[in-house]
């Protein structure tokens, strides 16, 4: 059994560990709350640049000649972006992307073509370092706070490769924000545009609800609309802009879902170190019990030898 003393320098060390993980989890909260006002702020445009984007490219005839709007018949190479974090202390937040992340890969693999993965966060680009993936692009620093800046430099790479023929397809993974308590991994499916989609629990309901219009917008949406320069022209360089946002939106429900799943994850673990203070508060008791026993024991032995 442990000594009194020894319980006692237990006790003080989980009670540093609980004043830790609560303050990271209040820490946590007071940025998720900025970080959920950035998608709100964002989401207006992201779906404004969808809408203008779909009018150019009916208005375009279907499919002008702009390179990302092709498909390839021959897929090779197929590129998986992994949307991680930085750092770790939230729950399986990093751990679920890498595991969709494999899946996705073995998928590709079994269709005849080689997967390659650019990694957005360094716990992403270590797991996959440590399972000797093959690591094309790299991008660490930012994962808890993505600017713009960022979106633009991995859409405007994956778009150059994606024209230059490296790359057949692009595949976009990432954490879902729904609320603190709940984040959904989700595939998108980048380039090319024409084929796509977002695969993920909830995804078929926000697709339904994005593409529900007002009376007003479905009259807009008859009419004939005047293009300066012309839709092909213009469709050039709305797609390049479309990607990005769709990278920015995900670095921002990447970036909401890590500190929710932290606050969480530390609120969990402050909750455990007070149930463990309190069994070994008890404990400390018990042995304190047994040590004034056993000297009482030991004074009525001495007495009972004297006598």
């Amino acid at each position: 059994m442990a000594t009194q003393k020894e319980v006692k320098n237990r006790i003080a060390s989980v009670k540093n560990i609980n004043k830790i993980t609560r303050a990271m989890e209040m820490v946590a909260a007071a940025r998720l709350r900025r970080a959920e006002q950035r998608i709100s702020d964002m989401r207006p445009y992201a779906e404004g640049m969808r809408k203008l984007t779909r009018r150019a490219a009916a208005q375009a005839g279907g499919i002008p000649r702009v390179p990302v709007l092709e498909e390839r018949e021959n897929i090779k190479r197929v590129g998986i972006v992994l949307v991680t974090g930085d750092r770790g202390l939230a729950g399986a937040f990093n751990s679920n992307i890498i595991r969709e992340g494999m899946r996705m890969a073995a998928k590709v693999r079994e269709e005849g073509a080689e997967p390659t993965f650019a990694v957005v966060g360094r716990k992403g680009v270590s797991a996959l370092t440590f399972r000797k993936m093959d690591v094309t692009d790299s991008y660490v620093g930012f994962t808890d706070r993505p600017a713009f800046a960022n979106a633009r430099e991995i859409g405007e790479a994956l778009t150059a490769r994606y024209v230059d023929e490296d790359l057949d397809r692009v595949e976009l993974i990432y954490n879902r924000f729904v609320s603190p308590l709940t984040q959904h991994v989700w595939r998108q499916t980048l380039l090319p545009l024409q084929q796509a989609e977002v695969i993920g629990e909830g995804a078929d309901d926000e697709a339904a609800a994005e593409d529900e219009e007002t009376d007003a917008e479905k009259a807009q949406s008859r009419s004939e609309w005047i293009y300066e320069p012309d839709p092909e022209e213009l469709l050039a360089r709305l797609i390049p802009e479309y990607v990005t946002i769709s990278v920015y939106r995900a670095l921002l429900e990447s970036a909401a879902s890590e500190l929710g799943a932290r606050m969480t994850a530390m609120r969990n673990a402050a909750e455990n170190a007070e149930t463990m203070i309190g069994d070994l508060t008890l404990e400390m008791n018990r042995v304190r019990q047994a040590e004034i026993t056993q000297e009482i024991l030991e004074v009525v032995g001495g007495a009972e030898a004297l006598g």
